[in-house]
């Protein structure tokens, strides 16, 4: 997978962005089916060229037995979620493992990394949400985690992935932190966010409403200059909050 067209990272003007998931740049391989949420590969849009340090968030389905064969990264924190389904990763730090649904997978590339990522599955396939995050230094020493969210409680917000590794968090390279909830329907939760800080909420899956916009599965919304987000579920859902610089 080869990122084209990188262009200074964009910033929230308004209070609220909105993306909804039908206007999300779209590539059907037959073997991958993906939606990028932002510039990505062939699909480009220079208004949607990521978020803050958030750059890349795609959805992407992988039939059996198909996937992405050996290819490089460097100077990136790449993060997968696997929603269903399984994933098969190797990289050239030795690591080999499966990753299933409700598992998070971290790859600082740093000064370059080659990995390979398949559905091991004959039979089912695969939707994972691949994200990539803008480093705050280049030539970092590559490295690898994982943290497992299966068994996670609803109605609760997780801390998957921050700058210092707090709470048992993943430590990435950057003054970002990401987290994740599952909610039953009617289930709320309210996240502070604190002055000078963005936020990016992904819905993964189901049907969210965030102060006050109803957004669905795949659509997405960078909020600036609110103080707190509150996050009502519509019914079951998940979703990613990124709070960013």
């Amino acid at each position: 997978m080869v990122f084209h067209r990188v262009a200074n990272r964009a910033h929230c003007l308004n209070m609220m962005k909105i993306r909804k998931a039908n206007e999300r740049g779209h590539a059907e391989h037959g073997w991958l089916d993906s939606y990028h949420t932002f510039s990505f590969a062939d699909y480009y849009d220079p208004k949607w060229m990521g978020y803050r340090s958030l750059r890349v968030i795609n959805d992407d389905l992988v039939m059996p037995g198909m996937g992405f064969g050996t290819h490089p990264h460097r100077d990136m924190e790449i993060i997968s979620y696997v929603l269903s389904g399984a994933i098969e990763h190797k990289d050239s730090m030795g690591n080999g493992r499966v990753i299933r649904a409700g598992e998070f997978q971290y790859m600082a590339a740093g000064s370059g990394v080659q990995h390979s990522e398949f559905n091991p599955s004959k039979t089912e396939p695969l939707r994972l949400l691949q994200i990539w995050i803008q480093p705050d230094a280049k030539g970092v020493k590559p490295r690898y985690a994982e943290k497992n969210y299966s068994a996670a409680p609803t109605g609760k917000l997780n801390l998957v992935a921050s700058k210092s590794g707090r709470d048992g968090s993943i430590a990435i390279h950057q003054d970002a932190d990401l987290s994740f909830a599952k909610l039953d329907a009617g289930q709320k939760f309210i996240q502070p966010l604190a002055k000078g800080r963005h936020a990016w909420i992904h819905v993964a899956e189901g049907e969210v409403s965030i102060n006050g916009t109803k957004l669905s599965g795949g659509d997405a919304i960078g909020v600036s200059d609110e103080n707190a987000l509150e996050i009502s579920a519509n019914k079951p859902s998940q979703v990613l909050l990124f709070d960013l610089n």
